[in-house]
């Protein structure tokens, strides 16, 4: 049997932002009407804040597909010449069970999960945002720019912060002009990116926060914060990390992607141990919010938080539209 493999190259040649956030927003949608099933992650860390790996799987019924993806972490790759994500989704046929096709891992993650964080903010962010803060500057920072800036056209200021290396932030906005050219075909003429060295200035002046760090201590304290400013929480993806401080949570309205996931090792999953969040405080799934079946902000002073694990429902919906469009 030849089973069909599309490579990183072809994913960023064949899917663009746009199809992305499409192909993610129809997965909330559809996981809001119990129309996906997902089943239980396997997490485990090789050097906790530095390697770790996942296994994530679920099963899309109209699509008629199931399957799963493996995904590791790498932070010495770096060094030694290669991706520090690297990963592989299979896709399978529930009608049959037959392999469909093999799609590149790395790149399908940072497309949807880009497109995730930037769909939060969407939903729960003001809609006159003007500054983003990305807190961050791995894999997926580029990502979260190039979705951020389809849903927000209009914003003014990114400022990128990497809270262990203010060097490594002044690079990366030094270069993602070229780099949303390059990779996203997008012009960002308009737009000023600023590699930040104080957090918390930064987060004071922000309407939008993006994180996407393996962080196992907050980063980001509740008196930094403005009323009004939306969190789309990315990096915590298993237990025991955190990159925002419980308290935060204390009077935020919160969406999840997938409840029992972001129980288990999301952003929620401390501040509903340490109470600063109880889980009746939870307004649903996101899902919920695009279809209209829960409430969202209220007002300009809401603080929002989107909590995404990620779920293989996105990456088997993005492979699937790759492979149908490949045939």
């Amino acid at each position: 049997m030849n089973i069909p493999y599309i490579s990183a190259e072809e994913v960023r040649k064949n899917l663009s932002m746009e199809d992305a956030i499409q192909c993610t927003e129809n997965v909330y949608k559809l996981k809001s009407q119990d129309k996906t099933v997902v089943w239980p992650t396997i997490f485990y860390e090789f050097d906790p804040g530095h390697a770790d790996m996942d296994i994530k799987s679920g099963y899309l019924p109209e699509q008629h597909i199931f399957g799963h993806k493996t995904v590791a972490f790498m932070e010495a790759n770096v060094q030694k010449g290669l991706p520090d994500l690297v990963g592989l989704i299979a896709v399978f046929s529930s009608e049959t069970g037959m392999p469909l096709g093999l799609v590149d891992g790395s790149s399908v993650t940072g497309m949807r999960t880009g497109a995730a964080g930037a769909i939060g903010a969407k939903y729960l962010a003001r809609k006159n945002s003007r500054n983003a803060l990305i807190v961050g500057t791995g894999n997926q920072a580029p990502f979260q720019i190039a979705a951020l800036l389809k849903a927000f056209p209009a914003l003014e200021t990114i400022r990128i912060a990497n809270p262990h290396n203010a060097g490594h932030a002044a690079a990366f906005a030094s270069k993602i002009r070229a780099m949303l050219q390059t990779d996203f075909a997008i012009e960002a003429a308009s737009v000023t990116f600023e590699g930040v060295s104080d957090l918390q200035e930064a987060v004071s002046d922000s309407d939008i926060i993006i994180t996407i760090t393996p962080s196992h201590t907050p980063l980001i304290q509740k008196e930094w914060v403005k009323p009004g400013t939306h969190f789309s929480c990315i990096g915590a993806d298993m237990a025991g990390k955190e990159e925002i401080d419980s308290q935060i949570f204390e009077n935020a309205i919160v969406f999840v992607d997938d409840l029992e996931h972001c129980r288990d090792a999301g952003e929620i999953e401390i501040p509903l141990k340490q109470g600063t969040l109880s889980e009746d405080r939870i307004c649903g799934e996101l899902g919920d919010l695009i279809l209209g079946k829960a409430a969202g902000r209220k007002s300009d002073t809401d603080i929002t938080v989107f909590d995404s694990t990620g779920m293989a429902l996105l990456d088997l919906a993005v492979a699937d539209f790759l492979l149908k469009k490949n045939r």
